[in-house]
C-alpha cells in the first residue's frame, strides 16, 4: 500500500524537527537490513532519504543517478551490496552518526 501524502509529510516534518527521530529512523533501516529484513529496510531508508536529504542531492553526493537510487529503494528493487553499502556510508556521515553492531 503507498503511503499518503500527508503520511510523507508528517515524516518529514517530524524529521526536520527531531533529530533523534530523525537518526532512529535511519538506525531502523540499518538493523532492518542487517536482520535479513531487506523490503523494511529499503522502505525505511527511502522515508528517511525522502525526509532528510532528497534522492537529488544523495545521488550529486553518490555520482549516481537520482532515478536509480530510487529504483533500488523501490518495492521491486534489487539494490547490489556495493551501491546500498555506499549509499549508508553517504547518509551516515551526512547525520554524522555511527553504528556498533552488539
Amino acid at each position: 500500500m503507498p503511503l499518503t501524502k500527508d503520511f510523507k509529510d508528517t515524516i518529514k516534518a517530524r524529521a526536520e524537527r527531531d533529530p533523534e527521530f530523525r537518526a532512529g529512523l535511519f538506525r531502523e533501516a540499518v538493523e532492518a537490513m542487517l536482520s535479513d529484513d531487506l523490503e523494511t529496510g529499503k522502505v525505511l531508508l527511502r522515508d528517511y532519504v525522502n525526509a532528510t536529504v532528497g534522492f537529488e542531492a544523495l545521488a550529486q553526493d553518490m555520482d549516481k543517478d537520482p532515478k536509480s537510487l530510487m529504483r533500488m529503494l523501490s518495492a521491486k528493487g534489487n539494490p547490489r551490496a556495493d551501491n546500498l553499502l555506499a549509499m549508508v556510508s553517504r547518509l551516515k556521515q551526512r547525520e554524522g552518526v555511527s553504528f556498533s553492531l552488539t
